[in-house]
């Protein structure tokens, strides 16, 4: 009779239940028609806001619509969204993201954190694992569309994401119209291209500011970045967004700029960058 190793039981095991993680994963992903992740290679840039209210277009026009914050470090989603004291329930299938509106479920760390200012301390195998767990445990059920908010960044989180969901759509990129934004931004891109996944376009945000006073239009962080780096890096240019002041002030009241003010100027130019998003995806 063989004797048995119990450090090779434990790895065979933990080989079975990675397996099993990734079946799990591949089903779930796929009762879902199409997967976008949002993403830049810089912090402050607006991302997490270009993804709350590019998930909020997607329920406006009726796609039954999941957003999930994989910013384990910063997940503010739950605050833009005006939800950040939600109680997730679970089901036979796992666990429930939360109805924010009609066609609108979202899932967060934040909702599982003992409080608001506690902090995620882990390390790069922990993040993997978390990420992972979200995509298996989390029961989305069937979905027109996902948009996943990743971190700033190459690291391992948006990489997970990238390497996880099957037959991901493509990446929204957002930059500024700064020189280091779009420096930032391209490594994003070489990253996203050496991984064969598709590239939606980019997203010139915070580009010009209308001062409320003379209407003269004031260019504080530059302009033409993101429509350079596209031609530059042959993707789509999706088009800008300007600064403004009530998308800060929305984003704090937990009210995405679409739902606020639907006819504003800003509200107007999203929409149409939404369009250029919404036929990229349907071809």
């Amino acid at each position: 009779m063989k004797s048995t190793n119990p450090e090779q039981t434990t790895e065979e095991e933990q080989k079975k239940l990675l397996m099993q993680q990734e079946i799990t994963i591949v089903k779930r992903m796929s009762n879902i028609k199409h997967k976008i992740a949002v993403m830049s290679g810089k912090g402050g840039v607006g991302k997490t806001t270009i993804a709350v209210n590019l998930a909020t277009a997607f329920a406006l026009k009726n796609y039954k619509t999941g957003l999930m914050d994989v910013d384990l470090h910063g997940p503010d989603i739950p605050h833009m969204l005006g939800v950040e004291n939600a109680i997730l329930e679970q089901s036979t299938n796992g666990i429930l993201p939360l109805k924010v509106r009609d066609n609108l479920e979202v899932m967060s760390i934040e909702f599982m954190l003992p409080s608001k200012g506690s902090p995620i301390i882990w390390r790069g195998p922990k993040k993997t694992g978390a990420i992972r767990q979200f995509l298996s445990d989390v029961d989305w059920g069937k979905l027109d569309v996902l948009v996943v908010d990743n971190p700033p960044g190459t690291g391992d989180e948006p990489l997970t994401v990238l390497q996880s969901i099957n037959q991901l759509d493509g990446v929204v990129m957002v930059t500024t119209p700064q020189a280091v934004a779009g420096e930032d931004v391209r490594k994003c891109v070489n990253m996203v291209k050496g991984l064969n996944i598709p590239i939606i376009g980019v997203i010139e945000n915070m580009s010009g500011f209308t001062c409320p006073h003379c209407k003269q239009e004031i260019n504080i962080f530059g302009k033409g970045e993101g429509k350079k780096l596209a031609e530059e890096l042959d993707i789509h240019y999706l088009g800008s967004l300007p600064l403004d002041t009530t998308v800060r002030k929305d984003s704090d009241q937990g009210k995405p700029f679409l739902l606020h003010d639907s006819k504003s100027d800003i509200s107007k130019k999203f929409m149409e960058i939404f369009s250029k998003i919404e036929n990229r995806i349907k071809k």
